[in-house]
Formats: structure tokens, sequence, C-alpha cells
């Protein structure tokens, strides 16, 4: 009788949706399931069984026995985030496109999905694409080269697959942000190391250090910091002098250091919480998209790979162009973050009435400042719930074109969409990093009049298996 927390030896047989691997495991004479986070086709491994379910099993990785032959040597250190950084590019487009058809059938039960598929659109750059990355520190460390964890350390990296309380030092570079910054963060470490302040202790909720996030503008190469820290030892901490050397150490790349002190002790609590200070440099970075600039502070949402976002928001424009914008129409830009799209759509249709809205103040603060100095006059953000803010305006039903909607991993929420689709809009262009909640969402949009006509995906996040989707839905004549 197996059961949670017995080990198993399984060969990896396909890919499921979010990163799972799937093989199959004899129990009584009975095949089952058994999906393995971060699983690779033809590996074989001994697996850790952490969930029991009538029809299938969850496993956690604990060793790799035979790797798998899709499988190729990196000059990069492995992290978490980047499961898939052996597989050729190749290999993961097929294994996007396969899980998203099947879950777009499975879910939204639209069985011809792949006549509707109009096409793939590659990140420009493979490797080194991002332009945040949040390092955590630790006073739990994992040792990748003696196999074994030391306590009483000072890690800064990344947390090790399937902890939330153990970091593996990073040391050099991941391939999956900035190179000359992570070859240098073992540097970084050693510095505040030397403070004898101490890193989180994650399950004891004490220590100092916590977590390290950086931003990095492609327009102008320079990154900025913000140093995330408890308040227990904050008169210990010379925090101009790290500005320093930070800026010692990155020359010209320095843009700014920001000092957040965060006592709560959800260990992943937002890393914006608390209270903030700027200690040297600048506040905000400016990245350019589409031939607009956009200046971003260190808490709003922007695309995390702004090289293929140029690709992805061609392509919404796109999907809107497909049919003519009447004159003094209104296109709606919801979960607008720092007011990309919806600056692009302002810029290409001069004469509609663009409507921002996102419930992050500082990301609509942002944006308005950006929507001034790119000279473009005809769009308005609001500071709102999206429910809310389409509960309390109803004077906009039957005057909306298009509505352009780009929500969180977590999906928009039924009672949302539904309030989304009673405005009326002719078109709903539907932007998401989350194929399964975009999947859930399609059976509410056909029950409420709406047809998907075509749809494409986006790898903003290569080596992960992380996909983004456009869809374009067009109200049902009646």
């Amino acid at each position: 009788m197996i059961k949670k927390g017995d080990i198993i030896n399984v060969v990896v047989k396909d890919f499921a949706f979010g990163g799972k691997g799937i093989a199959t495991y004899k129990v009584d004479d009975k095949s089952i399931i058994v999906f393995i986070n971060q699983g690779i086709p033809g590996q074989q491994l001994n697996v850790v069984i952490k969930k029991k379910k009538p029809t299938f099993l969850e496993a956690e990785i604990i060793e790799i026995i035979t790797p798998s032959k899709l499988e190729n040597k990196v000059p990069y250190q492995r992290i978490s985030g980047a499961p898939y950084i052996s597989l050729s590019i190749s290999d993961q487009r097929s294994m996007k496109e396969q899980v998203s058809f099947d879950v777009y059938k499975r879910i939204g039960k639209i069985e011809h999905i792949e006549t509707l598929y109009d096409e793939w659109i590659p990140s420009p750059s493979p490797h080194h694409y991002r332009n945040k990355m949040e390092y955590s520190f630790s006073s739990i460390q994992y040792d990748l080269e003696k196999e074994l964890v030391i306590d009483d350390a000072f890690a800064l990296g990344f947390k090790r697959k399937g902890t939330w309380w153990m970091v593996e030092n990073l040391d050099e570079d991941s391939g999956m942000f900035d190179k000359e910054l992570e070859d240098s963060l073992h540097l970084v470490r050693s510095f505040l190391e030397k403070t004898n302040l101490k890193a989180w202790h994650p399950p004891r909720k004490t220590g100092f250090f916590r977590h390290l996030v950086v931003r990095k503008s492609y327009l102008t190469n320079q990154l900025l910091f913000n140093l995330v820290t408890s308040s227990k030892g904050l008169d210990q901490f010379n925090h101009m002098e790290f500005g320093g050397y930070l800026e010692q150490l990155f020359k010209s790349r320095f843009r700014g250091l920001i000092h957040t002190i965060n006592d709560d002790v959800a260990d992943r609590d937002k890393l914006d919480k608390g209270n903030s200070q700027l200690v040297k440099g600048n506040l905000i970075i400016t990245e350019k998209i589409n031939d607009l600039n956009f200046d971003i502070s260190m808490q709003s949402f922007f695309q995390t790979n702004p090289n293929c976002a140029e690709k992805l928001y061609e392509k919404v424009m796109q999907y809107i162009r497909l049919e003519k914008i009447p004159n003094d129409s209104y296109i709606l830009d919801l979960f607008c973050g720092t007011g990309t799209i919806g600056q692009l759509i302002a810029k290409s249709f001069p004469d509609a009435n663009i409507i921002g809205v996102d419930i992050v103040k500082s990301a609509i603060e942002n944006a308005s400042i950006n929507a001034t100095k790119n000279n473009i006059s005809n769009i308005t953000f609001k500071c709102d719930d999206v429910g809310k803010f389409l509960l309390n305006n109803p004077n906009y039903e039957n005057k909306i074109h298009t509505i352009v909607i780009d929500p969180p991993r977590a999906g928009i929420s039924p009672k949302s969409l539904r309030k989304v689709i009673r405005l009326n809009a002719k078109k709903i262009v539907y932007v998401s990093c989350n194929p399964a909640t975009q999947a859930r969402d399609l059976e509410t949009l056909s029950s409420m009049g709406y047809s998907l006509m075509k749809f494409s995906l986006v790898d903003q996040f290569p080596h992960t298996p992380h996909v983004e989707s456009i869809m374009l839905f067009s109200q049902n004549q009646e």
C-alpha cells in the first residue's frame, strides 16, 4: 500500500500542464498516474510522494538516476526557476503547444482548438531575457558541492526546489537575468555577511536580511536594487555604505538602492510591503517598448521579458485592427499595470477614448506620468479594483468597442468576468499568462455570447513551464 512520504522509482513518459511530467506506477497490480514536478520525458527518477489521490499521485524529484536524452549541457548554474533550460527551444515549444492545446480542450471544451491557432511567437532572446529577479537570503543553506544542509549559514540565491526555508547560493550566471549581476552576487553576499547581521531564518522568523530584488532596464542597461530587511539590527546596518559598494561594483550601471523594512513573518509576503526609502540614486528606471518610454518603479508590474513583450503587443494591436474602430468609441484596458498596452492603443487609435484600470496605485501613477511624457492625451487611468470599477461605472455599457484584459496569473474572477461581458463590447482581446485560468473562462465567454476567433501563444518565459496566450473573441451577431 503506497502512502505519502514513500519513495518510488519511475520513468517519465510525457509532459503535463503546469510544469509536470507524467509517469505510471504499479500499485496492487494496477497502474496509477504519477505527476512529477519538473519531470522531463525520458528521465528515470527516484521521487517522493507528496499527495495521494484515488486516481493519481503527486511527487517531487529526489534523485535523477538517468537524465533524459532530450537534455543538453548548458553553461549556466542550474536553478529551480528554470527547469527546462537543458531542453532545446524547439522541444520547449512542442511541450508548451501540446499542454496548452490539451488544457483548452479539457477545461475550455473546445475540441477543434488547433483550427483556431494563429501562430507561435518566440522570445527574441532565449537567455538573459528577464528584467527583474528576486533573490532570497536564508540562514539555512543547501550546499550544492557537498550536497548537504548547512544551518547558521549566510545564503543568497534561490530557494531549493520543493522547499520554502532553504536557499542555494547563486555563484554564477543562471542564464535567465543579467550575467554581470549574477556573476557578482557572491561578492554582494560576502559584503553583507561581513556586517555580522544574520540572514533570515524562515522557520524561526528571525534574522535581518530577507530579500534582494533587482530591476534591469534594457534601454539604459542600468540596475535598480531593493534590499528588504527586518528592523531588528537596523541600528547596526549602514545602508549608505552598502549603496556605495553597489555603485563601486557596477559603476555607471548602478541606478539606485531602495531599502525596505518588512517585519511581516510571512516569508513570501509581498516584497514591496513595508516602509521603503531611497538610499542612493533614483527610485525608477526607464524602459522603451514600441517607441514609447515607460518609467517603472520597483513595485510596479511590468512585462518580465520586454523584448518579447513588444512582439506580444504587436499581436494585440493586430487583433484590434482586424475591425475598424469607430471614432469616439471607448477601448478599455483592464489590469493595465503601467499602461503599456493602453498607451500603444491610444497612439494607434488617436480618435478613440482609452481607459486604463488597475488596483496598484504606484502603477497607475507611473502610467499617468508615462502617458504625459509620451504626449498621449486620449487615455485616462483609474486606480480601482476591476470589479468595483465596472460596478461603479454602468454608463459605459453599450459604449465599449473593444476590451483588453490582461489579468494576473490567478486570472480574472468569474464575477468580474461576467461584469466585463455585460459591458457589451464588440470584441474582447484576452491576454493571459496562465492558459488554465483562461481555459476556465472560455465556457463563460461562450455561454454569454462571445466566440473565440483565433489565438496565439507567446514564449515570454523560456526554460519555464509558463506560456502567454492572446485570444480574440468576437460578439455573436444576433
